[in-house]
């Protein structure tokens, strides 16, 4: 559509003409209910705009952003507009602009089923019709008339028509002013992507934080949290509340500036494309944060770090944001670093930093080695760079830089930077020099160099230790070095701690560690010369830099025998990642990582590591072990996922976490599908395992996959779970079977139909790519390069993106496919850069997965 790809040179040229004074919006909803409209057209609501603003440039125009089926009208200074010669579908031209404007614009806009502008969602339990809006980078225009870009912040007053029976929560304090009609107090200046809207029969409860601050008033902050009536019962918003208002404390300690936004209500919403985003007043969330059946503690933790993270955003993103895209990571780096810290510093999750160790970094590591990487401080062009920003390096590798960045500056004098960079910037906009200022004001420390190296190139560093021993096997020298790929070859200065290992009877500990900032291709440790012969040396101990950590041989061998001995949670994360990141680079054959898991995995105390390993071996056997050997590996870990699970406390987080690693890992033996078979049916017990609701669907796609459920046995366990939860599970079920005509259906409704939810798009896809059904997928491989690109032009970049991602024939892991893929990228070189890149990173995890099966395939000749 002309336009919709709003570039950066347009943004910026806008900004030096408009200054925005406010919106007045008016959205009516009550379509949203009752029988959907006639012909083929979609669902639409009214919505009226009224933007008044400021031009530099009287008599100059420019154009604001709409994306709506229809006009009503438009009007321009008191004149009445011809829609059909200002609009083409994504802007309205405005020409001969005024000093000061009045711009009222009356649009039938679309509801949304893919997570994308206002998402209409019908309860399939009730009936009920549940909406909310869901923005960044640049929907808002999908709702009501917009300046869509970050730096024109405005203050923002809804009104909105409702139905019967509905409550409806903006960013403002809100009430029902009539029947029907809800209006919101007006906002603080804030941009258009955070401004949000939630409607419907939701079920919400209450609590209020409050506050004594330094003058001795009282902050008291209502607060909220919403959910659909169906989950109601499910829901522990005293648990959210908790979590809540240990974060709101966390973060008026430390940052000095108090919470500006008023309420703070917390919407789990169906059908959520992302984790959370942080409209000011109004956080949404995706719903499966309320947890159906027993989760284990990673989940709780997992979802107290959401929520922190988004409630950073409220000074890092809402109270400041950045200018455009670009600095993306001014807002997201530091939810992310912000999120673990507080989490770690104020709740009951102190093991915080294992798990961003573990889970955060490995993220972060995998963007990174893409040929898609790219600066912390990012070269976004237009809105569809800005849309696939949002990935490792924006988010996980910003904040591991953060957390090197306060070891550098020191927490003191971090934090006092961050407190003046909100006093100094409170409701504006911001670029990296600006952070950089008062960094350097408060630390005293010249950040540009820092800047350079860490925020304006990409690539990652591996760290290895090289160890010499005099006869008394004493260290003479242990000397770091730092190495960089071709591609990247920048070196960086790094502050690492070296921690030197040995045993103690049964367990691995520490006995000697030494700091030293680590710059260039060889540093001597000096702190560490005369200490005594370890068996392991653990490069960036503590994990204070980010790095991917290498190994010495003989610290390697010690890992082989005695990975489980290591008594340091954070120490003992840090080393699984190693031998991942070593699995991933085709230096470790994926059968030896496999072996690891079988006979250290069990050992492992913290939840959230084990459930990360389970993830890791499955990629392992799936993707990097030589196929030879996958038929072995497959019956390995699923007799180990077993053995493990009958070992485990009876009713225990740990037996919940292994029982679904088994039902993921039961392929092959008969035996092992008719133990699922049986634990799902009831018939067989195991001792202290609670077969709730979602575990009996995680029992239930293994057994479809292999043929063992048909449409019948899915369609009755529906009946059972007769929910918004209970038809994804369906949908992902259906689409595994282990059928030509299934896969063909499954293929048509995502690719060639615009029939289904983003949710069960996700779905459908899921259930599609089954890893023990390559035979049947072999179809498929030359039907998604010639879709690709159709599909990217006609459907959302949201369902293009899952489009694209998930279908792409990863699991024909041949020297064909890749030739195909290399193919496609040459002949099609104008393609959209965004599609282009979603292309080239799958073309590089096969070919990186190729290289591992050679590696592992050597290993087993």
């Amino acid at each position: 559509m002309p336009g919709e790809n709003l570039s950066r040179d347009e943004a910026r040229r806008r900004a030096e003409l408009v200054s925005v004074d406010g919106y007045e919006v008016a959205l009516d909803l009550r379509s949203a209910v009752g029988e959907a409209p006639d012909g083929a057209g979609p669902r639409t609501f009214r919505s009226v705009t009224t933007i008044r603003f400021r031009c530099a440039e009287p008599g100059t125009g420019t154009f604001a952003d709409l994306l709506a089926p229809s006009v009503t009208a438009v009007t321009l200074n008191g004149e009445k507009l011809d829609p059909a010669a200002v609009f083409d579908g994504s802007r309205i031209a405005l020409a001969g602009l005024a000093a000061e404007n009045v711009l009222v614009v009356d649009a039938q806009c679309a509801y949304s089923r893919t997570g994308e502008g206002l998402h209409r969602f019908v309860d399939p339990e009730d009936g009920e019709v549940y909406l909310y809006t869901q923005y960044e980078p640049a929907d808002a225009r999908r709702v009501f008339a917009t300046f869509e870009q970050p730096d024109l912040k405005a203050p923002f007053r809804f009104e909105v028509t409702a139905p019967e029976g509905w409550s409806v929560w903006s960013n403002g304090e809100g009430a029902q002013a009539e029947d029907g009609v809800w209006r919101f107090a007006e906002t603080k200046p804030i941009s258009t992507y955070i401004t949000a809207v939630v409607a419907g029969p939701y079920h919400y409860e209450t609590d209020v934080y409050t506050r004594i601050l330094d003058d001795g008033t009282a902050l008291k902050i209502p607060l909220g949290a919403i959910c659909r009536k169906g989950l109601a019962r499910h829901f522990d918003a005293d648990d959210i509340f908790l979590v809540t208002k240990q974060g709101l404390d966390f973060f008026h300690d430390h940052f000095d500036y108090p919470y500006p936004f008023g309420k703070y209500d917390q919407a789990f919403v169906p059908e959520y494309n992302i984790g959370a985003m942080e409209n000011p007043g109004c956080v949404t969330f995706r719903e499966e944060f309320i947890f159906r059946g027993k989760v284990t503690q990673a989940s709780y933790e997992r979802r107290a770090n959401v929520i922190l993270h988004e409630m950073a955003h409220m000074w890092f993103g809402d109270l400041v944001t950045m200018v455009w895209w670009d600095d993306l990571w001014l807002k997201e780096s530091f939810a992310d670093f912000m999120g673990s810290f507080s989490m770690v510093e104020a709740t009951r999750f102190t093991n915080g930093w294992v798990t961003f160790a573990n889970n955060r970094k490995s993220w972060a590591y995998r963007a990174d080695q893409l040929p898609s990487t790219h600066p912390i401080t990012a070269d976004i062009r237009d809105l569809e760079d800005a849309k696939l920003n949002f990935d490792g390096i924006t988010y996980a590798k910003g904040a591991s830089v953060l957390k090197q960045l306060v070891a550098y500056v020191g927490q003191d004098a971090f934090l006092e930077g961050a407190r003046r960079y909100f006093k100094r910037h409170a409701y504006g906009n911001t670029r990296l020099g600006d952070l950089l200022a008062v960094l350097e004001e408060t630390s005293g420390r010249d950040m540009t160099a820092w800047s350079q190296s860490w925020l304006q190139t990409a690539g990652v560093n591996s760290l290895t230790p090289v160890v010499t021993y005099d006869a008394g096997d004493r260290i003479t020298e242990l000397a770091v070095i730092q190495e960089a790929a071709e591609s990247h070859p920048e070196l960086r200065p790094h502050r690492v701690a070296v921690g030197l290992y040995r045993r103690q009877g049964t367990d691995l500990v520490r006995y000697a560690r030494a700091e030293a900032d680590v710059a260039g291709p060889r540093t001597v440790v000096e702190g560490l010369t005369g200490a005594e012969k370890p068996e392991l040396i653990l490069v960036n101990d503590e994990d204070l830099t980010y790095c991917k950590i290498r190994f010495d041989e003989g610290s390697l061998a010690t890992l082989r025998a005695h990975l489980g001995d290591i008594t340091d949670s954070l120490a003992r994360a840090l080393c699984w990642s190693a031998l991942w990141n070593l699995t991933r680079d085709a230096l470790m054959p994926a059968r030896d990582f496999i072996d690891l898991v079988l006979r250290f995995a069990g050992r492992e105390s913290d939840i959230g590591v084990l459930q990360t390993l389970h993830t890791w071996a499955r990629s392992a056997l799936e993707h990097y072990a030589a196929p030879a050997w996958r038929e072995e590996g497959g019956r390995l870990l699923a007799e180990g996922a077993l053995r493990e699970l009958r070992l485990a406390e009876p009713g225990s987080q740990h037996q919940l976490t292994w029982a679904r690693f088994f039902a993921a890992t039961a392929t092959s033996a008969a035996a092992d599908l008719q133990l699922l078979q049986g634990l799902q049916e009831g018939r067989a017990k195991i001792d202290g395992l609670e077969v709730d609701q979602e575990l009996r669907w995680a029992f239930l796609l293994p057994l479809a996959a292999h043929g063992m459920a048909d449409e019948s046995v899915i369609e009755a366990e529906l009946a059972r779970d007769d929910t918004a939860s209970g038809k994804r599970h369906e949908v992902r079920c259906l689409a595994a079977r282990p059928s030509a005509a299934v896969k063909a259906q499954a293929w048509a409704l995502v690719v060639e139909s615009d029939s289904l939810s983003n949710a069960l798009v996700e779905a459908t896809i899921s259930g599609f790519v089954q890893p023990g059904q390559r035979e049947l997928l072999v179809p498929y491989v030359s039907k998604y390069f010639d879709a690709i690109e159709r599909v990217w032009a006609e459907r959302s970049i949201q369902i293009g993106m899952d489009v694209v991602r998930g279908l792409f024939p990863s699991l024909q892991d041949d020297e064909s496919t890749l030739a195909a893929t290399d193919e496609w990228l040459t002949s099609h070189a104008d393609a959209p850069p965004a599609l282009r890149r979603l292309v080239l990173e799958a073309r590089d995890d096969l070919a990186r997965a190729l290289r591992a099966q050679a590696c592992d395939g050597a290993a087993g000749a």
